[in-house]
């Protein structure tokens, strides 16, 4: 692949957006299991925002730049470093935990939120925002969407763990496998189109938000 100015351009601005989303995920996870009474995250230095506490060697920095710069970003895939919880610590342990897990992905929503609003109301003064904005928006919505598939140890299996009782055996032994289930879904076109699609539903209000408030 040749590196060019463009190029390098694309890919470190792809990278800087998916690196603070990233680490603003995992630190709502901390955040609020702060809020709800566990002290761990705390004790860990991770109810932060610097991203240096949330970012793992290979799911933060090598895995994602492969990606972007060896495999022209057609296949994507990055993680933060997961954020240690004590249910114990919770008054209600199913409700809390369902609480913290859901955090992440509503965070990234929030930002894609914001992004839509901020963004909109700027390209009336600089166009050229248009592209930082909109990088920002789907990449958060793809997190969001990506994290809330139902399969464990994803946000969406703890909360659907709660949501059916299962046990934590089972929880972590479905979780052993879940790399390798994760890279069929993404590769089976029709489980592909599904994902695909849940992203394009949810980020369609954002961006019309957008474009309404840009005038477009």
């Amino acid at each position: 692949m040749d590196f060019d100015l463009n190029t390098l351009r694309n890919g470190l601005l792809f990278y800087i957006v998916l690196v603070c989303s990233l680490c603003i995920h995992e630190w709502a996870h901390a955040f609020m299991a702060d809020r709800l009474g566990d002290d761990t995250p705390r004790h860990l230095g991770r109810v932060t925002l610097n991203p240096l506490a949330h970012m793992d060697l290979f799911g933060t920095v090598i895995f994602p730049l492969v990606c972007i710069f060896f495999l022209g970003g057609g296949f994507l895939f990055g993680w933060g470093k997961p954020v240690p919880v004590n249910s114990a610590n919770f008054q209600n342990r199913r409700r809390d935990d369902t609480l913290v897990t859901l955090a992440g992905p509503c965070s990234n929503l929030l930002i894609a939120a914001l992004a839509a609003v901020v963004g909109g109301l700027l390209y009336k003064k600089d166009p050229k925002t248009a592209e930082i904005f909109m990088l920002v928006i789907e990449l958060n919505v793809t997190l969001a969407v990506f994290n809330l598939i139902p399969l464990p140890p994803l946000d969406g299996g703890t909360v659907l763990k709660h949501a059916i009782r299962m046990s934590e055996e089972t929880y972590l032994r479905i979780s052993q496998w879940s790399f390798f289930i994760l890279m069929a879904v993404l590769w089976l076109p029709p489980l592909r189109w599904v994902i695909v699609t849940a992203m394009g539903i949810t980020a369609s209000p954002f961006i019309l938000v957008y474009q309404w408030l840009a005038g477009s």
